[in-house]
C-alpha cells in the first residue's frame, strides 16, 4: 500500500496505489498535507489502487477539508466510483450549519405570544387537575385502575425513608428559631418565652413548610424524573395503547401516598423543631427542661396544630401534583427529564409559598 505525491509548480498529483485498507502512515499523510497546502490544483491518481476501505476515504477527506484553500481545484475523476460517491456524501454535509434567524416581532406580538403560551400552560394544567380529581373519585368509588404495589412503593419512598432528613432539618430549624428569638427576648429578660415562640412557630406553619420543602426536593423531583424517564422510554405511550388511564396508573398512587404521609411528616417536623428549641433553651440559656416543656404545652393550641396539619395535607397535594404533571408532560430526551425535575421542584416550592400566604389570610380573617 502506498500514498505518494508528485509536485510540479503549483500542481500536485496525489498517487494512491496498492492495498490501502487500514492505511495509517501518519508521517506520509502529514507530508502530503503540507504539499497539498501549497498547491492550487490537486489531482488524485488511483489507477494503481487495488483495494480500499473507509480508512482510505477518511485520508482523502482529511486532505480535502483540512489543508486545501477555497479556490484550489480538486480533480477526483480517477478515484473509484464508489469512493467518489462516499466522498461526495461526506462533503455534502454542512458541518457548521447556519443558525436560523428568528424574527422576534414587535412588543404587541411578543406579548400576544407570551399570553398564548401562558394560556396553553394553564389549560394543560387544568386538564391534568381534572384527570387527577376524577382518578381520586374513581378510587373512592372502587373503580380506579391502580396497582397496590405501586401505592405501597410510593408510600414507602415518602414515608419512613424521609424520616431522617425531615428530623434533622426540622431540629436545626427549631434550634435556629430559638437562637433568633433569644437575641431579642434576652433584652427584656423573657427568655422563657422562647418555648412559646418555637412551639407556636413550628406547629402552626414552620414544621409544615420545612417538611414540604424537603419532600419537594426529595420526592417531588423523584416523581418527575421517574415519570419523565417513562415518557422518554415510551412506556407512557404503551400504557395509553393498552387502554390504561395514565392518571390512575401513575399519578393516583403518588398522590395518595403524599396525602397520607405529609400530615405525619409535619407532626414529626413539629416535634423535632420543639426539641431543637429545647436544646438551645436548656443547654445554652440555662432554662430548666420541665419549665421549658410546661410553657411549650401551654402554648400548644389545637387550632394551631390543626392549621399546621392542614398545611401539610395541602402541600402533599401540591408536591405530588407538580411532580407528576411535569413528569407526564416531559419531552422525549434526557435533557427534558432534567428540565422537568427542576421545574417540578421550583413550581412546588413557589406554589406552596403562595398558598401559604392565601391560607394565612383566610385563617386570619376567620380568626382561626
Amino acid at each position: 500500500m502506498a500514498l505518494d505525491f508528485l509536485a510540479e509548480q503549483q500542481k500536485l498529483t496525489v498517487v494512491l496505489s496498492g492495498d490501502m485498507r487500514r492505511y495509517d502512515n501518519q508521517s506520509k499523510i502529514a507530508e502530503t498535507m503540507a504539499a497539498v497546502a501549497r498547491a492550487k490544483e490537486i489531482r488524485f491518481e488511483a489507477t494503481g489502487l487495488r483495494d480500499w476501505d473507509s480508512t482510505t476515504a477518511a485520508v482523502i477527506y482529511r486532505l480535502i477539508t483540512r489543508e486545501i484553500k477555497p479556490k484550489t481545484k480538486v480533480i477526483t475523476e480517477s478515484l473509484p466510483k464508489d469512493l467518489q460517491r462516499l466522498l461526495a456524501l461526506a462533503l455534502a454535509v454542512d458541518r457548521k450549519p447556519a443558525q436560523p434567524t428568528t424574527n422576534k416581532g414587535g412588543l404587541l406580538e411578543r406579548l400576544g405570544g407570551w399570553g398564548l403560551e401562558i394560556g396553553g400552560g394553564v389549560k394543560k394544567a387544568l386538564a391534568f387537575m381534572k384527570d387527577a380529581g376524577m382518578s381520586l373519585v374513581r378510587f373512592f368509588c372502587g373503580r380506579a385502575v391502580m396497582r397496590r404495589v405501586d401505592f405501597e412503593f410510593a408510600l414507602e419512598d415518602c414515608g419512613y425513608k424521609a424520616i431522617g432528613i425531615v428530623s434533622l432539618v426540622s431540629f436545626m430549624v427549631g434550634l435556629i428559631l430559638a437562637f433568633v428569638g433569644a437575641l431579642q427576648l434576652k433584652m427584656f429578660g423573657a427568655q422563657i418565652y422562647i418555648a412559646s415562640l418555637v412551639t407556636i412557630g413550628m406547629i402552626r406553619i414552620m414544621g409544615a413548610i420545612m417538611a414540604g420543602i424537603i419532600i419537594a426536593g426529595r420526592t417531588g423531583a423523584a416523581y418527575a424524573a421517574t415519570i419523565g424517564t417513562m415518557q422518554v422510554n415510551e412506556e407512557v405511550d404503551a400504557l395509553k395503547t393498552f387502554g390504561f388511564s395514565v392518571s390512575d396508573f401513575l399519578v393516583l398512587p403518588r398522590l395518595l401516598s403524599l396525602m397520607i404521609t405529609m400530615p405525619f411528616l409535619t407532626m414529626l417536623a413539629d416535634i423535632m423543631g420543639m426539641i431543637g428549641g429545647a436544646f438551645v433553651a436548656v443547654l445554652i440559656l440555662d432554662i430548666s427542661a420541665p419549665l421549658y416543656w410546661q410553657y411549650s404545652v401551654s402554648a400548644f393550641g389545637l387550632n394551631n396544630f390543626l392549621v399546621g396539619i392542614f398545611h401539610g395535607f395541602v402541600y402533599g397535594l401540591i408536591i405530588a401534583g407538580c411532580g407528576c404533571y411535569y413528569g407526564v408532560n416531559c419531552g422525549r430526551n434526557a435533557d427534558s427529564v432534567g428540565v422537568a425535575t427542576t421545574r417540578a421542584v421550583v413550581a412546588s416550592i413557589v406554589i406552596m409559598i403562595v398558598v401559604t400566604g392565601i391560607l394565612t389570610l383566610i385563617f386570619e380573617a376567620f380568626g382561626i
